[in-house]
Order: C-alpha cells, then structure tokens, then sequence
C-alpha cells in the first residue's frame, strides 16, 4: 500500500506556465520589451534549456537563473542588467498563485489518506511565497526544496537527503509525481521509486519510462485505489 506521496509543485501542483508568463510579462515591460507571444514563448525555450543543463550538473542555479535573462536580451539585441531583471521576475513569480484543474481538491483530499511531501527545484524563496499564498503548508508534513536540501533533482542525493527526514519512510510504499521527465521521473528512478508521470497533452515519454501516467493529479486517486 502506498503511504508517502513526494510532489513537486509547478505544473503538477500549480500552473507554472501561467505564472510564467504573467509574471515574466510585467519584468520585461520594466526594461522596455513588449511581452509578445514571440518572445513569451522564446524566453520559456531558453529557461526550460537553462533547467536542464542544471539537472544534468552543467551549470549552477545563478547562471541559470541569471543566464536564461541574459540570452533573452542578448538576441533581442538589448544590453539590460540581467540580475537586475531575474530578481524583478522573481518578484513577480512570488505573488499570487493558479492552481492546476482540479489539483487543489485532490491535495486536500489525498491529505486525508496519504502523507504528502513536496518535492521542487525552484527558488527557495519563491516557492516559500507560492505555497503561502496557494495556502498548501496545512496539507503537506514537509516541503524539500534543491536550494535549501543542497542537491538538485534527479540528483539521488536530493533524495537521500529528504528520505532522511522522513520518519519511517520506505521506498516501496512511495511514489514520486511529477510533470517533468528528466526532473521528477528521472529523479524518482534513480532514487528506487515508483513514479507517476503528470502528462496532460499526452506526450511520448522516450527513454525515461514512468511507472504510471495520469493527466492531472485529479486522477491520482484512482490510480492509488488501483496499486
């Protein structure tokens, strides 16, 4: 029986891509950029690029969080203090939140029959403010972030590390969600855990195979009655 769920939050929990954009439409506008669909959806390329190379251990999270700013304004042929800019989109990030169909019913209601943990890479900071505002600390018994554990997901010491604080915690009653194949599957897969991949737009999985895959976390309840 499953007793320990590990969540991560954007686009499982929360609607990141949303976020996203809202907050990343009002930074850009402060330094002179009209937020088009073009260079929305261009800036969300670079960022995703800029997160892998920090799962993959290529690059730390400042240049990340700085160099994905840097290469925006870079091909739109601006010169704008990136720092600058990434903290003002951080900002941003931390007010207000958008919860993913259905995902809030199901936290509440899986809260009352499993312990839920939530597991992300994101800011520290950020991710503190989100989970307030969503009002989500009441339903999880701890909440492992990469910045503060030390290790960034899929690293197996990420989860070595939230394993350890959790008391009683077994492998073979857990299951890792997430939305992310080479963050939160991948992760999972490497720290012996079962894992159920959040795959709304029905995506092909490749190489990294979750165990289980469902559209949103609505539907994880059933899937726990099935295991």
């Amino acid at each position: 029986m499953i007793e320990f769920l590990l969540l991560d939050l954007d686009d499982t929990i929360l609607d990141f891509h949303k976020a996203e954009r809202i907050a990343l439409s009002k930074t850009i506008r402060q330094f002179g950029v009209e937020p088009t669909e073009e260079v929305l959806n261009r800036y969300h390329q670079i960022n995703k690029w800029h997160w892998e190379q920090l799962e993959l251990g290529v690059m730390t999270r400042e240049q990340v969080l700085v160099g994905r700013f840097a290469q925006l304004f870079k091909e739109l042929g601006m010169e704008v203090d990136a720092a600058a800019c990434m903290k003002g989109y951080e900002r941003n990030l931390s007010v207000g939140h958008y919860f993913l169909p259905g995902a809030e019913e199901a936290v509440k209601r899986l809260h009352e029959t499993h312990r839920l943990f939530l597991v992300s890479n994101g800011t520290a900071t950020v991710q503190h403010s989100r989970l307030t505002s969503a009002g989500l600390y009441p339903y999880l018994e701890q909440v492992f972030i990469s910045q503060e554990i030390g290790f960034n997901k899929p690293d197996k010491g990420f989860f070595d590390r939230c394993f350890e604080r959790i008391p009683g915690f077994a492998t073979e009653k857990a299951l890792m969600v997430g939305d992310s194949l080479t963050s939160d599957i991948k992760g999972g897969i490497n720290a012996g855990l079962k894992t159920v991949w959040v795959n709304p737009e029905h995506k092909p999985c490749g190489d990294i195979r979750p165990d289980h895959e469902i559209e949103g976390l609505c539907q994880l309840e059933t899937l726990l009655e099935e295991l």
